[in-house]
C-alpha cells in the first residue's frame, strides 16, 4: 500500500512540473511576453538606477531602484502571465478543454505560479548583476538571499490578482486592463521614485496599492523603507490574495456551469 500511494505521489508531481515546464517554456518563446518582462525592468534600472543616479544620490538612489525594480518587474511577470494568458485561454476554450483531460486539478494554475516565480527569479539575479557591477551596490549575503526570496515570493498576490482579471476580461482586452492597472499602480505606490518626492495626497493613498506594501517589504531589506510594520503589509497582501482566489473561483465555477459570462 505505501509503494503503491509513493509510486501515485510520484506520478502526480510528475504532471505538476511537466505542465510546468511546459508552460514556462512557452512563454519563454513568446517573445510579446518575455521581452518586456525581463528587459524593462534591467533598462529602466541602467537608465535611472545608473546612469542617472550619480546626480541623485548614487549609491542610496541604485540600492533603492534595486529594490523597487525588483517589485515592479515581478509584477508585470504575475499579471501579464496569469491575467493575459488565463483571459486567452479562457476566450478560446483551452479552460474547458484542461477540465476534460485527465490532468490533475489545478496543474494549470501551478504550472503559471512556477512560471511566474521563475521569470521573477530571473529578474532578480538580472538586476542584482546589474547593481553590483554597474551601480556599486554591496549588500551583506543575507540581504540579497532575502531581498530575491522577496521577490519570488512576492508573485503569490500578483499572481492572485491577475487570475481575477483574466476571470473577468476577454483576452483582447486583457493587456489593455492589465496595463491601466499594473503602470498607475507602480507608480502611485513608490516603485518609480520615492513617495517623498511626490504630491502628498500620493502618499497618504498609498497603502490602499498591493505594490506598495510588497515595495515597503522590499525596500526594508535596502534600508529604505518608509513604514517598518512588516507584518501588516504581509497580512494586506495574504488578504488581497485571498479576496482575489475567492473572486476569481466564483467567476470561473460560474462559466464552467454556464451561468456566466
Amino acid at each position: 500500500m505505501i509503494t503503491v500511494a509513493r509510486s501515485e505521489i510520484g506520478h502526480l508531481m510528475a504532471c505538476y512540473l511537466r505542465e510546468a515546464r511546459h508552460e514556462f517554456l512557452r512563454l519563454l518563446r513568446t517573445p510579446s511576453f518575455v521581452l518586456p518582462t525581463l528587459l524593462f525592468p534591467a533598462l529602466f534600472y541602467v537608465l535611472f538606477g545608473v546612469v542617472l543616479a550619480g546626480s541623485r544620490g548614487g549609491v542610496q538612489v541604485s540600492g533603492y531602484l534595486l529594490a523597487s525594480y525588483g517589485v515592479f518587474g515581478i509584477m508585470g511577470a504575475s499579471l501579464f502571465g496569469f491575467g493575459v494568458t488565463i483571459a486567452i485561454e479562457r476566450e478560446r476554450g483551452f479552460l474547458t478543454l484542461k477540465r476534460a483531460q485527465p490532468m490533475p486539478p489545478g496543474a494549470f494554475l501551478f504550472a503559471k505560479l512556477v512560471m511566474a516565480m521563475l521569470f521573477a527569479a530571473i529578474i532578480s539575479v538580472l538586476l542584482a548583476l546589474l547593481a553590483t557591477t554597474l551601480a556599486g551596490v554591496r549588500l551583506a549575503p543575507q540581504q540579497w538571499i532575502l531581498l530575491f526570496l522577496i521577490n519570488v515570493s512576492g508573485t503569490l498576490p500578483f499572481c492572485a490578482l491577475g487570475l481575477w482579471l483574466g476571470s473577468l476580461v476577454s483576452g483582447s482586452a486583457a493587456p489593455a486592463v492589465v496595463n491601466l492597472i499594473y503602470l498607475p499602480m507602480s507608480f502611485l505606490s513608490g516603485l518609480w521614485m520615492p513617495l517623498s518626492v511626490l504630491p502628498d495626497f500620493i502618499a497618504r493613498f498609498a497603502p490602499m496599492w498591493p505594490s506598495y506594501h510588497l515595495g515597503q517589504i522590499a525596500l526594508g531589506v535596502v534600508g529604505h523603507a518608509d513604514s517598518g510594520n512588516v507584518l501588516a503589509h504581509v497580512g494586506f497582501l495574504v488578504a488581497m490574495s485571498a479576496l482575489c482566489l475567492f473572486l476569481a473561483r466564483g467567476r470561473l465555477d460560474r462559466e464552467s456551469d454556464g451561468s456566466g459570462r
